[in-house]
């Protein structure tokens, strides 16, 4: 299956396909001419998919930096590590970056390209669940600092995405239902039916039959909502429903205890939740959102008490000049943003 994510100079092909990381050099070489090559993956990735990657590349003067796993590697202090290896490799602008990993990995080096010599042709070849489904597309690059997630980023397109659910197989259960948060978000913004389907499988054993699909449906939702709002300022901000309190319940376990799917599944159903008792969402909506996340293994609470948590929101680069923009669903499939304030959270209760 293609994508073509369609944003004038800066569009690029989404290719999913099972077994496509046999095959990348094909598709790298469509979209890159030149001749270094700096793979960055991490200590878990690497060493199952690195070398098969390498070996495909053999054309290429290829080079690697392998990072430790986990989001505390998302940091500043982990760049200069990264320019570092840029360097010593001779990596210039008409060379290329290929980020083989997670949301962490497609983060990071996404941002190390960004900013390397003022942009590095950059390649996503993700290998969770949550990051073939959502982060390696739409541009978004980033590192956090200790005050919160995602705070020091840049938009910088790749030049093609390969996304191969074959390597889903040797992903640990958790990080399937950490991705599964983000498959579950698509549906309840902007398609009943695929929520439906989720609804249907109740498993991720169940749904894998349908799994291709399912990724290729996320892909192109985003794909559609990337080309409206290619900077984040209007439909695409659809795409955090969760986020805003998923973001500070991130931040308050100091990123140790709920992981992003994990934080994105309990911030969905307590907004929603929060939006029925203000009349703002129709009754019902988050009891659905519920039974799914419980079905795929999610959480739906992290019993901590939301005056604690809302001191973060402050923080969070959604909140601009005290004006908050939340993620709400007029029903299943169908969301709008509500402008408010961190006032929209209060309330002494637990979440």
């Amino acid at each position: 299956m293609k994508l073509t994510v369609d944003l004038k100079e800066n569009s690029y092909p989404i290719y999913i396909e099972n077994g496509i990381l046999k095959h990348a050099a094909t598709y790298i070489s469509q979209v890159f001419s030149g001749r270094r090559i700096m793979i960055i993956s991490d200590d878990q990735v690497y060493p199952l998919y690195g070398e098969a990657l390498k070996d495909t590349l053999s054309s290429f003067e290829c080079h690697t930096l392998i990072l430790p796993h986990g989001e505390q590697t998302k940091s500043f202090q982990t760049l200069p590590r990264v320019y570092s290896a840029l360097l010593e490799a001779k990596i210039s602008r008409s060379d290329l970056v290929i980020a083989l990993g997670g949301g962490v990995i497609g983060d990071l080096a996404g941002f190390a390209a960004a900013t390397f010599l003022r942009g590095v042709r950059l390649v996503q070849i993700p290998t969770s669940l949550l990051a073939q489904v959502d982060s390696s597309v739409g541009g978004k690059t980033a590192v956090d600092l200790p005050q919160g997630k995602n705070l020091v980023g840049a938009f910088y397109h790749p030049k093609l995405v390969l996304i191969d659910p074959d390597v889903l197989d040797t992903l640990p259960e958790r990080f399937i239902h950490d991705g599964m948060g983000e498959v579950i978000k698509y549906g309840c913004i902007k398609d009943s039916s695929l929520f439906e389907t989720l609804k249907k499988h109740r498993s991720f054993e169940s749904l894998k039959s349908e799994l291709a699909s399912v990724i290729c449906r996320c892909v192109d939702i985003k794909r559609m909502v990337v080309e409206k709002d290619q900077f984040d300022t209007g439909e695409r901000m659809l795409l955090n429903f969760g986020h805003t309190l998923a973001h500070t319940i991130e931040q308050y376990f100091h990123y140790g205890r709920e992981s992003h799917g994990e934080a994105v599944a309990i911030g969905m159903y307590q907004i929603t939740r929060l939006a029925e008792e203000k009349g703002l969402t129709p009754a019902g909506c988050g009891d659905s959102i519920r039974e799914v996340l419980e079905a795929y293994g999610l959480p739906c609470a992290c019993n901590v008490a939301l005056p604690e948590l809302t001191a973060a929101i402050g923080l969070d680069k959604k909140n601009l000049n005290n004006h908050l923009n939340v993620v709400l669903l007029h029903e299943i499939g169908d969301s709008y943003v509500y402008p408010t304030d961190a006032g929209f959270f209060d309330g002494d209760f637990s979440v």
